[in-house]
């Protein structure tokens, strides 16, 4: 079988899990470029990865083996890079979030739809096993209706890891908790428990913290299905907690803990899913996670491009997370219920 070549674009602190992926898919997968700005960079990527270093994104573009690209650069360089990409002709895998507001993340999605390239994002806690078995039984009915959803976001990041430059800045991150941190967990509850209708509630920046963005976020939810629930989101927390998903429903009630899976049906029934050992990336050290989840992400885009079918996590996919996360700002800096922009 002809290996996909991808190339990867960004190499600073989101890059290793990608990169320990697509080793782990080197049956089917050929790096053929790795790219960063900063000649440091480059040469400290370089020193743990064996793959072909490159110092401009022209190299990449002018390769007509190249048939996708990762991208793993800040938040506000995604329009820009994937536009570029989706002219050349590439697919793109685009790191979350899509870009620092909605208006450039929909210009993004439409690049690539016009272009006819396939789209994917990188929301990984979709592909644990955990949540994909229990959206399986969802799927079949095997709890009935959801009646009410709560999700816990309390993460733990030290002030050093605000004092890098651009980081928890509007400019350069889009936000804070919700869109740096908090989009992975709300993407696979939405994903879990539908399209959100409304929220109500609160956003800060505590004193824990000197940022721009938001670092705590509490608000109720009314779904589209009629449930009702609550997101609780902060990096405040010390020293760290498993995201928690809670889905009370008609048959019984299912928590999502991490990586962990236990659900308990109101017939005495139990079924539970053991967590993997790894932190999590709940504290001080955001990437500590296996990356068997980025690896799975990357398998799925790679047979999407293969088989020319969509992405599990496509760019309208995310734009849904996006929508929800600004109808949460926005319900912080009004004071008043906000409804969720439709899809």
């Amino acid at each position: 079988m002809t290996k996909t070549r991808i190339a990867i674009v960004g190499l600073g602190m989101a890059v290793t899990p990608h990169a320990r992926g697509l080793t782990g898919l080197a049956d089917t997968v050929e790096v053929a470029h790795a790219y960063a700005r900063s000649e440091e960079r480059r040469q400290a990527f370089g020193a743990k990865f064996p793959f072909p270093l490159c110092d401009s994104l022209d190299t990449i573009l002018n390769d007509d083996s190249v048939e996708a690209v990762a991208v793993l650069s800040p938040a506000n360089t995604h329009r820009d890079i994937a536009m570029r990409c989706a002219e050349a002709g590439k697919h793109v895998l685009m790191e979350k979030p899509l870009e620092i507001t909605t208006a450039r993340a929909e210009e993004l999605v439409a690049a690539c739809r016009k272009a006819g390239v396939r789209l994917g994002v990188v929301l990984q806690h979709r592909f644990r096993p955990a949540g994909v078995k229990l959206a399986e039984m969802l799927r079949a009915g095997e709890l009935g209706a959801i009646v009410g959803c709560s999700t816990i976001i309390r993460l733990w990041r030290p002030q050093s890891y605000y004092d890098e430059p651009g980081r928890g800045t509007l400019a350069r991150d889009g936000g804070g908790v919700l869109i740096s941190q908090g989009i992975h967990t709300l993407d696979l509850m939405l994903s879990l428990a539908g399209p959100v209708e409304e929220v109500t509630g609160f956003t800060t920046t505590t004193p824990v913290h000197r940022m721009e963005a938001e670092d705590m976020v509490c608000a109720a939810a009314r779904f589209a299905n009629g449930a009702i629930g609550t997101i609780d989101a902060t990096t405040a927390a010390y020293p760290g907690f498993p995201e928690e998903i809670i889905l009370t429903c008609e048959k019984g009630t299912a928590l999502l803990r991490g990586t962990e899976l236990l659900v308990q049906f109101q017939d005495g029934r139990k079924i539970a899913m053991e967590p993997d050992r790894s932190a999590g990336g709940t504290g001080a050290d955001p990437m500590a996670f296996p990356h068997d989840y980025h690896r799975a992400v990357m398998a799925d885009f790679v047979e999407a491009i293969r088989t020319g079918r969509d992405p599990k996590v496509t760019g309208e996919e995310a734009l849904k997370v996006h929508r929800l996360i600004d109808a949460l700002i926005e319900t912080g800096r009004a004071g008043r219920p906000v409804r969720c922009e439709a899809s």
